[in-house]
């Protein structure tokens, strides 16, 4: 039952200028100079009330000189421009209806391009649908059934949300890697993850009416890990639950690490580690080098990398001259299982159950 969410909003509130609800990706930094093509491009200051200039070319070069900006050879005013396509007769009123290109991406929305270390950044400014509908074709396989979709749509939304809260007044609340939620673009997207964004359109995940840390990960391997093993996030809907994910081939891994691997990884000699306790799960919370040096499993997984070792769910032993990984799961375990969320929906559960299962305690609001 869906019931108001006034506190939600007013945090919201600063937002709500916009018609529609938009994010501040950054898609990547360049060096002294990037291209940025669109048609019927325009440019203009990276304000909400810009007045965007058209552009003759539907392409333009912009460098970096010393601390300031120039397009085309041309010197512009302020530390960022930010650009946009299909403002055109076609299009009118219908700011960045047409994509663009800019670092090797081709995004909806705007483009921002500004003085960011030596070089510069690029930060995509687009409608939160949209960008779910890039990130979903991203994180969760288009072939999985529509609600498993429809949950990672959720999910994904209050996770971008949640980050957008706590990131006000900074120039990006997201990045586009692993770190925080793949964003891939335009190329990512895909009519079922179109359909599952919009059947979802404006629901989020709340606990005492705030949009919680909507975590998830591909696979936990049978059982999902807390919040505070998993990520030092001691927070109530992230709690460990059962997951059909454990009888699927996906869960189960396997990697070997020779010596110097593991020396290059640690950045010391060692002969060695041993595992010396473990979570509640089963997965591993810290190891000890056989010269003494202690290191959390978060860190060790980092090191070896996080392709090699998918996940701390793992068993390991020295054979032949190598240490020898079994492993179950991939990614940290906390929150929705993308693979469990399949197992789910293949057993007949609807978005809404699948949700709950993966963040007790929560509700389903429309935000708008």
């Amino acid at each position: 039952m869906w019931r108001p969410v006034a506190l939600l909003l007013l945090l919201l509130a600063p937002f709500r200028a916009l018609a529609v609800e938009t994010m501040r990706i950054a898609m990547g930094d360049a060096q002294a100079e990037v291209r940025v093509s669109g048609r019927a491009l325009s440019f203009g200051s990276d304000t909400e009330d810009a007045r965007f200039s058209p552009l003759d070319p539907d392409s333009v070069v912009v460098r970096r000189r010393g601390s300031r900006l120039e397009l085309n050879g041309a010197p512009v005013i302020g530390n960022a421009v930010r650009f946009r396509a299909g403002e055109d007769s076609e299009d009118a009123g219908v700011p960045g209806s047409s994509p663009l290109r800019a670092g090797g991406m081709q995004v909806r929305g705007d483009v921002v391009v500004r003085l960011y270390k030596d070089g510069l950044q690029l930060i995509n400014v687009i409608p939160l649908e949209d960008y779910l509908a890039g990130v979903l074709g991203s994180e969760m396989p288009v072939s999985f059934p529509p609600e498993a979709l429809k949950a990672q749509a959720v999910a994904a939304r209050t996770y971008a949300l949640q980050k957008k809260l706590e990131t006000y007044g900074s120039p990006f609340h997201m990045g586009s890697s692993v770190l925080h939620q793949v964003y891939g673009g335009l190329n990512r997207e895909d009519p079922r993850s179109r359909a599952a964004v919009e059947a979802t359109r404006g629901e989020v995940l709340t606990y005492e009416l705030a949009p919680i840390e909507a975590y998830f990960h591909a696979s936990c391997g049978g059982r999902t890990e807390s919040g505070q093993d998993a990520l030092q996030r001691d927070l109530p809907y992230l709690q460990a639950v059962d997951c059909p994910c454990g009888s699927l081939p996906a869960s189960r891994w396997s990697a070997t690490v020779s010596d110097s691997e593991l020396h290059a990884a640690l950045g010391q000699a060692t002969e060695g580690f041993r595992v010396a306790s473990r979570s509640a799960t089963h997965r591993v919370n810290r190891v000890v080098t056989a010269n003494g040096v202690s290191l959390d499993g978060a860190t060790l997984r980092r090191k070896l990398g996080y392709t090699k070792l998918k996940s701390l769910g793992f068993d390991v032993e020295r054979t032949g001259g190598a240490w020898h990984f079994n492993g179950r799961g991939y990614g940290h375990g906390a929150g929705l299982c993308q693979w469990g969320a399949k197992g789910l929906a293949d057993e007949g559960l609807s978005y809404r159950d699948i949700l709950s299962h993966y963040y007790p305690g929560t509700e389903l609001q429309q935000l708008y």
